[in-house]
């Protein structure tokens, strides 16, 4: 069962930067598509990003795009997400999380992803 260990989170001022990491066990990391997650108190989760497992394509949701961006170290078997010009509305719980099936060809769906870090707070004040 792989694990998955988020950091990086914290209160930052809108405008600000934080980068998460989530550094993952075992040896197949490379071979499957990960992606960060968000929950904000009283939402539904929702998707941010997704990176290939070649780390060629990455997906974003709209309201994120321009300002994130993600990343991966197979190497070091992490996936990072760099936030930049943060906003209170991206106040959440970031987790990463790791698609079910080896080498698939897109990001799917939140159903798909089935192994699941803790999280990471993030909050940006106004």
């Amino acid at each position: 069962q792989v694990q998955l260990v988020e950091s990086g989170g914290g209160l930052v001022q809108a405008g600000g930067s934080l980068r998460l990491s989530c550094a993952a066990s075992g040896r197949t990391f490379s071979m499957y598509v990960m992606a960060w997650f968000r929950q904000a108190p009283g939402k539904e989760r929702e998707f941010v990003a997704a990176v290939s497992w070649s780390g060629t394509n990455t997906y974003y949701a709209d309201s994120v795009t321009g300002r994130f961006t993600i990343s991966r170290d197979n190497a070091k078997n992490t996936v990072y997400l760099q936030m930049n010009s943060l906003k209170p509305e991206d106040t959440a719980v970031y987790r990463c999380a790791r698609h079910r099936s080896p080498f698939n060809g897109g990001p799917g769906k939140e159903d798909d992803y089935t192994n699941w870090g803790q999280g990471t707070q993030v909050t940006v004040s106004s």
